[in-house]
C-alpha cells in the first residue's frame, strides 16, 4: 500500500505563486507515473500534469502549460507542482496520484489540498 499526502496549499492573490508537495510513504516506493489532478466545485476532476517517476518526462495541461512546473526528487519520494501567475479559474483541491503501471488508471490517490486564488 502507498500512501500520498499533499501539503502546500492555500490562499494566494491572482498572479501569485504557491509549491505543492506530495510525499509518498509505505511499501518500497515505485511508481511508473505521478500525476497532479485538481477539482473546482461543481466541475469534475480534470488533470493538471504528470511527470514519469524514472525518467522525469512531464506532459501538461493545455490550461497550465507554461505557469506549472511539476518536479519530483526521488530521494525524498516527492513530487512538486509549482504553480506560477496564478488565476482565480486555478482555484481547485489539488491531488497528487500515482499509478504503478505503464498503462491504465491511477492507482493511489492523495487527500488533496485547497488552492484559492482571489481576483
Amino acid at each position: 500500500q502507498v500512501q500520498l499526502v499533499e501539503s502546500g496549499g492555500g490562499l494566494v492573490q491572482a498572479g501569485g505563486s504557491l509549491r505543492l508537495s506530495c510525499a509518498a510513504s509505505g511499501r518500497t516506493f515505485s511508481s511508473y507515473l505521478m500525476g497532479w489532478f485538481r477539482q473546482a466545485p461543481g466541475k469534475e476532476r480534470e488533470f493538471v500534469a504528470h511527470i514519469t517517476w524514472s525518467g522525469g518526462s512531464t506532459y501538461y495541461a493545455d490550461s497550465v502549460k507554461g505557469r506549472f512546473t511539476i518536479s519530483r526528487d526521488k530521494a525524498k519520494n516527492t513530487v512538486y507542482l509549482q504553480m506560477n501567475s496564478l488565476k482565480p479559474e486555478d482555484t481547485a483541491v489539488y491531488y497528487c496520484a500515482a499509478r504503478v503501471r505503464i498503462a491504465g488508471t491511477y492507482d493511489y490517490w492523495g487527500q488533496g489540498t485547497q488552492v484559492t486564488v482571489s481576483s
